[in-house]
């Protein structure tokens, strides 16, 4: 099944994850920062779909390639602000299901973000997972990649 015809026979599904997303994104979270952990986790998860939207998605906000490439790898990049390392902790916290570590990531994050921002930063990742489970589950074709921003 592709997306589209996921969209068309699960339509009250499709909606509801992307009121999910929605509510989210009116939150306040950075939208970089929301897109950067999709992209980790769907890495985790092995969903080539979610990984190539949000990649695509990433590159329209214009955040930085450098992160994109080096997220799989993030704990050694040198490049992750302290918000997005809590970030990134609580996404592989979240997403590994498992409790080694979780109260580390759950330090970690609760320096970062208030109640609030950790309560949807949870909400996000949460959601990005089902995606994946849903995309992988049902073999989902990646979409194209995005083009190339100009800088002209």
């Amino acid at each position: 099944m592709e997306y589209a015809d996921f969209n068309q026979t699960a339509p009250a599904v499709a909606a509801a994850l992307r009121s999910l997303s929605k509510a989210v994104d009116d939150s306040g979270l950075d939208k970089a920062l929301t897109e950067l952990i999709k992209v980790r986790a769907s890495q985790i998860n092995g969903c080539a779909f979610c990984v190539q939207f949000h990649l695509n998605a990433a590159r329209g906000l214009g955040l930085d390639q450098r992160k994109l490439d080096l997220v799989a790898a993030w704990r050694d990049a040198g490049i992750f602000s302290t918000r997005e390392l809590a970030a990134l902790a609580w996404t592989e916290a979240l997403t590994g299901l498992g409790t080694e570590g979780t109260d580390a990531a759950y330090a970690q994050v609760s320096e970062q973000f208030s109640d609030a921002e950790t309560a949807h930063l949870s909400a996000a990742i949460a959601n990005i997972n089902a995606w994946n489970r849903i995309a992988v589950g049902l073999r989902f074709s990646p979409p194209a990649p995005a083009q190339p921003r100009s800088s002209a």
